[in-house]
């Protein structure tokens, strides 16, 4: 267990509220290798929300912090207050759920029961995925296991095809990439594109693209992030994704789509470049910071300023999670951790929660931090999660 002690001024660092003489404290407590993991990774963390941990060095972080909060006058004068991330409404229960505690005032000073204590543990999900070759036979693609072939290359974590220039018009073949529940997987197609495929996702893409034609590929179902060779490298040809409802089309760019087959939606965030998103009639182009979504049913594009980091967490390892109901929650993380979920009590399902997780994590400790509220109950029964 972490010290109570710990927990508050881990706190009152990040928050900038410590006094010179609880500094002194929490460097005394790091002088415990455990309790030096658990801060750096609150502060690895914390740092992820704003720069998806983009080369980020803890070490250098954590110097950085101390030389701030050291520089700052008048210690004494400040009071202690509870971290609400920028991404966490005041409403929700926030969950800094890759720590073994929870802040926010919802929480009772009563001692809440955890059922889930000797439970076995769910661990997360890995690299693997099922590819399809033109001629129908199924090569599976995990962790130890090496596929190679004249144009294709796999170390059980990727898929390689070796870059090729586009061949002249003739039939094309197809191959797909199946991402089964609790897992990811990560291609380059034959133009150099790279593709981050999320759980339960397919990708259907030729062996190589046509000359004087869009490079088109298509998602079959799931979510998908796109890093698009420039179309400057490739005869000025387009590159395309097309979803069950939508096309999308950029020159170069980086964005993405989410395309789930249990979810009446489909959006796509643009991270950067541009791209046009088209539904029936309808055509909209967006910017960096943008998530058009289109609604089954409906014929219009909707287009909204949406934070990328939140759309994009889950390829940087990362779940995030702002004032998003149970149900949501627990849709997204049962594709992740290959779990069936029931809610016995209908009521929580538009429970409000916000927070984030590593996707390294098993999924007990992430539960145990929402049933530390008081608001839920969890039971596991083998890899089926009940709600009550």
């Amino acid at each position: 267990m972490i010290p109570k002690a710990l927990e508050d001024l881990i706190v009152k660092f990040v928050t900038r509220s410590i006094t010179s003489g609880e500094l002194e404290l929490l460097e005394k407590y790091l002088e415990n290798p455990a309790n030096d993991k658990v801060f750096r990774t609150y502060i690895e963390l914390n740092h992820a929300l704003d720069d998806l941990m983009n080369d980020y060095d803890p070490n250098e972080a954590k110097k950085k912090l101390l030389s701030m909060i050291r520089e700052e006058k008048n210690y004494t004068k400040r009071r202690s207050r509870l971290v609400y991330l920028k991404y966490a409404a005041a409403a929700a229960i926030l969950l800094l759920v890759s720590l073994p505690f929870v802040f926010n005032d919802s929480i009772s000073d009563k001692p809440v029961t955890n059922d889930m204590d000797g439970l076995t543990e769910i661990p997360p999900g890995e690299d693997k995925a099922v590819l399809t070759l033109e001629d129908g036979r199924n090569i599976v693609l995990e962790k130890g296991k090496k596929y190679t072939t004249e144009k294709i290359k796999s170390d059980g974590k990727s898929l390689v095809y070796e870059e090729a220039s586009p061949a002249a018009e003739e039939e094309v073949a197809f191959n797909y990439l199946t991402v089964p529940r609790g897992g990811q997987f990560f291609i380059q197609l034959p133009d150099s594109t790279g593709v981050w495929l999320n759980s339960e996702s397919r990708l259907k893409y030729p062996v190589h693209f046509t000359k004087n034609r869009p490079r088109e590929v298509e998602l079959v179902y799931g979510e998908a992030y796109f890093d698009v060779s420039s179309a400057t490298k490739h005869d000025n040809m387009s590159f395309k994704v097309k979803t069950q409802g939508q096309m999308v089309e950029v020159l170069g760019t980086e964005f993405n789509v989410k395309a789930y087959r249990d979810e009446r939606r489909i959006s796509t965030t643009l991270v950067e470049g541009r791209v046009t998103v088209g539904s029936g009639n309808s055509k909209r182009t967006l910017s960096p910071g943008q998530q058009s979504e289109v609604k089954d049913g409906e014929k219009n594009i909707e287009v909204n300023e949406v934070n990328v980091a939140m759309a994009i967490a889950w390829k940087n390892g990362l779940f995030m999670f702002d004032k998003m109901p149970l149900k949501e929650m627990m849709r997204t993380l049962s594709r992740w951790y290959d779990l069936e979920v029931k809610f016995e009590n209908e009521k929580k399902k538009e429970m409000v929660f916000s927070g984030f997780l590593n996707r390294s994590e098993n999924v007990n400790e992430l539960l145990k931090n929402i049933e530390r509220t008081g608001e839920v109950k969890f039971l596991i029964e083998r890899k089926t999660v009940v709600i009550k």
